[in-house]
Parts: C-alpha cells; structure tokens; sequence
C-alpha cells in the first residue's frame, strides 16, 4: 500500500513571504513531489502548487488602525482556516511572516495536534517582548533569517533554527548593474533612482506623494534623472498610477511590473519603504534612504512600545547606522531629497564593502535549510 502523500498548510501574507514560502515549498517538493500544499499564498507559492485558499490581498494589512478596519474579515478567514485544517489535518503547518495572523492561527492548529512553524520571527527582540510566551505556546520551532534573533529565542528556551535568508541565496555578490540596465532599456551613464513605496495598498498612499516631492526636488539638480518604480502586482500599479495623476509636473517616472531586484540592481541609489526591500536593496550593495510613516494612531501607539535605536534592516542587522532613516514626521520632500543627494553623486566602496560582509553572513541556503527543519520536526515523533 502506498505511503500517502505529504500534506502541507501554508499562509502567507504579502510578497516577501511568498517568496521565502516559495523556496521552501520548492525544496519540499524536490524530495516529495506528490505533496498537497494548501492554505494562503501569492503567484510564486501557487507556481510551486499551493492551492490558495484566499487571496494573499487579504492579508496584507499592516498597523494596529489598519487591521482594525479589516479585523471582521480577518477573523473570519483565520476561523475558516482552522475549521478546514483540524477537519483536513497537514503533517505541519507553517506560518509565513504575517505573525499577527499566523501565531493566532498555529495556536490553534498545535492546540488540534498539529505540528507548527514560524517562519520568519516577529520583531519580538524588538517590541513586546511578551510575546515570546504566545511564541512559545504557538510554535513548534520558529525560523529566524538573522542571526541575533536565535540568540533572542535560545536566551528564553525556544526552539529556533537560524537559516539565513533566501534572498541572500538568490542575489549575487557582485550585482551586474549594467546588465540590469540593459534589461530596462537605461543607459551605462544614465543617473537612475529607484523608489519602491511598499507593497500594501496603505503603505503606498502614505509614501509615494513625499517621495513624488523629492523627485520634483531632485529633478533640479539632476534634470535628465531616470526614476524607475517597480509595481508589486495589477493593484498596486492602479493605484500608482492614480497618484501620479496628482504631481503632473513629475514626469521622468518609469514604472514596471515586478522587477523590483532588477531595478534596483540598475540604481544609483534607492529611495523606499521600510520593510524587506531594505534588505533586497543591500544585498545589491545600492546606498538607500529608508522611510516609514504609519496612521497617526499606530505610530503613537507604537513609539512606546519599540526600544532599538533603528528600523531599517540593514542597520539591525550591522547593529550600526549604515543607512538613512526617515520615520513618520521627517519623511517628507526636503528632507528626503537632502538625504538622497549625496548618495546619487557617487557610490561608497566602504558601503559597498560592509554590504558584502552582511551578506555573506546570512547567504547560508536558507532555502535547503528551512526545508531540512521542517521535515526533521515532522519525522521525530
């Protein structure tokens, strides 16, 4: 009789997690490739053969205001999620990022009998540091992509595996810039600026209009600047574009569908929102201005809340300031422009050489790696 086939649940909640989700449902089917992977999941995890559920649109919702506004339909797809999974159990389940969803949700499923991951911890090292109680009743091993994370989890008896970081994988030490400007139709001695304002629909209304005020300010001292802005999917390039119809006098803006590493890659510096696009960004050893800015609720709520002296992952990872950061009030044009200035004159190998050393740091095959730890929990009893 047959063995039967690997049954795997997945949730994902914005593009970065699809791609980790991604590279690790790959290697899991490399050694089972009749696996049934269903839960939630963007156009990367669907490719390796997941079945979503919902849309990943859904969940892609950040802020303690925003997730208010969404929190009905929220709760309603994590009930459905558990209903379905405790009727159709999977030999484990793993939460992709999104821990305010996920670890609700793997609570549940490990309460149901259900063997649980984490992937990618949440910034509990960072802020409520509490959490790591629910963590630790959630998870049955959590998946940390940067070093000081595991020495968090160790420190409080957790299990966690450091993998590093798929991205790190992907990415080449040396970046071809002109061969990603080839790709993009931009010149060798083109001055080119990437912005990237998010990924969530949110992030990209509050941080593209002072992005598109720099540029205006930009455009002075640079006239013949190449501005290039990758969109993250159909929606998100509507709503660009709707943005853009309010700065006409902007009009040396390139946007592209997808593509965000290779226009990077091409860039003389980025501009862009916090999140894992600061990492992508130094992995392609480009100088960067990083900026945030949450609802007004959400930040004051949240700024007595954190305790690290950075945001931006760059600076978290090399525990010192590597790169401009902009929070909240002082993301604005001047000020972003007066930041990005002295980037677009000229690159840094000193930069470009703690770049590599980072990223030589966590280029560990994240993928491999956080496909063995999944399959060593599911094997021990």
């Amino acid at each position: 009789m047959a063995a039967a086939p690997l049954r795997i649940g997945i949730v994902a909640g914005e593009a970065s997690g699809d791609i980790l989700g991604a590279g690790l449902l790959k290697n899991l089917k490399q050694r089972y490739p009749d696996a049934i992977i269903e839960g939630i999941g963007g156009p990367q995890m669907q490719a390796q053969g997941c079945r979503s559920l919902f849309d990943m649109e859904k969940l892609s919702v950040m802020g303690l205001f925003e997730v208010a506004k969404h929190l009905k339909e929220l709760l309603a797809i994590r009930k459905s999620l558990v209903t379905h999974f405790t009727a159709n159990p999977p030999d484990v389940f793993i939460g992709v990022d999104a821990p305010d969803f996920n670890l609700g949700l793997e609570l549940k499923l490990k309460q149901a009998g259900i063997k649980t991951v984490q992937y990618v911890s949440p910034s509990v090292w960072a802020w409520r540091q509490k959490r790591i109680v629910k963590i630790a009743k959630a998870t049955d091993l959590v998946l940390s992509l940067l070093p000081f994370e595991k020495t968090f989890y160790d420190k409080h008896e957790v299990p966690c595996r450091f993998v590093g970081h798929t991205l790190a994988d992907a990415i080449p030490l040396e970046p071809d810039t002109l061969a990603a400007r080839e790709q993009l139709g931009l010149g060798p001695k083109d001055k080119v600026l990437a912005i990237l304002p998010g990924s969530r629909g949110g992030e990209v209304s509050r941080m593209l209009p002072p992005f598109l005020d720099a540029i205006a300010e930009l455009n002075q001292d640079y006239p013949a600047l190449k501005v290039v802005m990758p969109a993250a999917n159909d929606a998100r390039r509507e709503q660009i574009q709707s943005l853009l119809d309010d700065f006409p006098t902007v009009t040396n803006i390139h946007v592209v569908d997808g593509r965000s590493r290779e226009v990077m890659t091409a860039a003389d510096a980025i501009l862009l929102a916090s999140g894992t696009a600061t990492l992508e960004a130094m992995l392609c050893k480009k100088p960067m201005v990083v900026c945030y800015k949450f609802n007004w609720l959400t930040y004051q709520i949240g700024k007595h809340l954190v305790k690290l002296p950075y945001f931006s992952l760059p600076n978290l990872l090399a525990r010192e300031s590597l790169v401009p950061e902009l929070l909240q009030s002082d993301v604005t044009g001047p000020m972003i422009a007066k930041n990005l200035r002295p980037l677009l004159k000229g690159g840094s190998p000193k930069l470009v050489k703690r770049f590599t050393d980072l990223h030589q740091s966590i280029r560990l095959g994240a993928d491999e790696s956080a496909a063995q730890a999944v399959l060593e929990l599911i094997q021990n009893p």
